[in-house]
């Protein structure tokens, strides 16, 4: 095994989780590392089956830490987080608790990771709950969602904190100094959505983000908003409404040029546009989910996630270890609840 450069940001990836294992997470590292210096890796799971994927030794700032279990896609998450300690999951967890990595990669059951992650590492300060998020396309380019799916329930209270975590993610990673930040309801009017949704409305309106109201599912594509909050539930039938409907597209397109000659004729006419979309609406291009709230950076890739979309993901890892992320979101959580405006609204 290599040792790690001195200095160097380091990624802990679980190998053994996803749908395909070390057979995508290892490619993907490798990829990762061909085009990215001054990062590190370590390939956490089976040895042999790392090592065989491999192909050969083991390169400069890879390491590999072994392990003996593995969470299932289809396990629970009490059953992975009381009886798998030893599981590449965990262990790639325990990893960034114990500071030897900076960040943590896993395609596996997202139950499970949410609830290890939040296990091994707590929540900051003030964020009563973790929340995931990640990026689709969208006309201006793409759109911040969460939650999608680590909170079914949520109170106004947790909509606010995801508002705020939201928020400061997206200015720092991309450098917006006021991302729009909105909620997303039924309608646009101010008598619409349940009470939970009223009341987060109403103690968003007064804080200190850029908060421009409500929106409706057709604004997550269409409409000149950064980030859009939503509880577990809601968000993540939105997600997947979305990639059902690209996929839809996607194949129905492809099913019209190829009906008749003429069709196919016009298809190749047509194939650098198709190209186009198709790189635009790629899902592979926005693998990799943020578990915000943790006192440490943890990235969910796509179970099915192949080795373009995997890499895609732990590059979103470096960029998250870079912006310094949990530190930042725990100042905000803190600065905006405790903010005269909200606290005389709360």
């Amino acid at each position: 095994m290599s040792s790690s450069v001195p200095g160097n940001t380091t990624i802990a990836l679980d190998a053994m989780g996803g749908d395909h294992g070390p057979a995508v997470v290892v490619p993907a590292a490798l990829r990762f590392l061909a085009n990215t210096p001054a990062v590190d890796l370590i390939l956490v799971g089976d040895e042999d089956k790392i090592r065989a994927s491999l192909g050969g030794p083991v390169p400069p700032r890879v390491r590999i830490r072994a392990t003996s279990q593995e969470v299932g896609m289809d396990e629970s998450p009490s059953k992975a987080l009381r009886g798998k300690k030893d599981s590449s999951m965990r262990v790639a967890i325990d990893l960034v608790k114990d500071g030897a990595a900076h960040a943590c990669v896993s395609a596996g059951n997202t139950g499970a990771l949410m609830a290890t992650a939040r296990f091994v590492l707590k929540t900051l300060p003030r964020v009563d709950r973790p929340a995931i998020m990640t990026a689709v396309p969208s006309l201006h380019g793409h759109t911040h969602m969460l939650d999608l799916g680590a909170n079914v329930d949520c109170t106004a209270e947790h909509l606010v904190q995801f508002a705020v975590m939201g928020s400061e993610l997206v200015t720092a990673v991309e450098g917006k100094a006021a991302p729009r930040v909105a909620l997303l309801n039924i309608g646009q009017e101010e008598i619409k959505g349940n009470e939970q949704v009223k009341l987060a409305h109403q103690r968003l309106a007064v804080s200190r983000l850029n908060y421009i109201g409500y929106v409706e599912g057709d604004d997550i594509f269409l409409g000149d908003v950064d980030v859009v909050v939503a509880d577990g539930f809601v968000g993540n039938v939105a997600l997947k409404c979305s990639e059902g409907v690209a996929k839809f597209i996607g194949s129905s397109l492809k099913a019209q040029f190829r009906r008749t000659w003429w069709s196919r004729l016009a298809g190749l006419g047509a194939l650098p546009i198709l190209n186009q979309f198709r790189q635009t609406i790629d899902p592979r291009r926005y693998n990799g989910a943020s578990l915000l709230g943790l006192r440490g950076i943890v990235i969910k890739s796509h179970g099915g996630a192949d080795e373009v979309a995997f890499e895609n993901a732990i590059r979103i890892a470096r960029k998250e270890i870079r912006a310094d992320i949990p530190r930042r979101i725990g100042e905000q959580v803190g600065q905006q609840l405790d903010s005269a405006h909200y606290k005389a609204t709360a």
